[in-house]
């Protein structure tokens, strides 16, 4: 078993413009900034052995601030960047949430759909049970980084996982337990 804690990213730019960013490589905001040290700060008494982040400097500059004195090695992988939302990249978020509840399987227009998100954060957490089982492991991703990870640390339909609003907490710090023969199956969407 892998024990993993989930943070999103720290306010970006976009977040603040009420913007989803999607692929666009924002930085964070100077709020944000001073929230990445503050994530760090709720991570200090965890015994991590490493972090990995998406690769989108949002998510890299979240991880720096809050994890890079501590000496853990901190891996860049595009496969948790959030969903490309295409031709509706930097939407009003609202948008964007529409989008969300109509391209579970189907793709935003030039991007990609949720379901492709999943299957990305599918092949990174194979890859991460295999050197990492039995240890603790931080990610630093994005809102459908949850979904993904959401997906194959439970067994909550994808669907349900989408529909359902953001949960917000003071604290963003998710924990998931990651099973071998979770990561084994394939990822089914039901009618929605």
């Amino acid at each position: 078993m892998l024990t993993l804690f989930y943070s999103p990213h720290a306010r970006s730019v976009d977040n603040e413009l009420k913007r989803g960013s999607g692929f666009a490589d924002v930085p964070l905001s100077v709020a944000g900034r001073t929230l990445a040290a503050e994530l760090g700060r709720h991570y200090a008494s965890e015994k991590l052995d490493a972090v990995f982040c998406s690769d989108l400097q949002r998510a890299a500059v979240t991880s720096a601030i809050a994890f890079g004195r501590r000496g853990l090695p901190i891996v860049l992988d595009a496969r948790l960047r959030e969903c490309d939302y295409g031709e509706m990249t930097q939407y009003p978020v609202d948008q964007i949430d529409e989008g969300f509840n109509r391209y579970i399987v189907e793709p935003f227009p030039g991007g990609e759909s949720v379901m492709m998100v999943v299957q990305r954060v599918g092949a990174f957490l194979r890859e991460v049970m295999r050197e990492y089982d039995g240890k603790t492991v931080v990610v630093i991703g994005h809102r459908a980084t949850r979904y993904g990870l959401a997906y194959w640390c439970g067994d909550i339909p994808l669907e349900t996982l989408v529909l359902s609003p953001w949960e917000w907490r003071d604290v963003p710090i998710w924990r998931y337990e990651v099973h071998a023969p979770h990561l084994e199956r394939d990822v089914v969407v039901h009618a929605v």
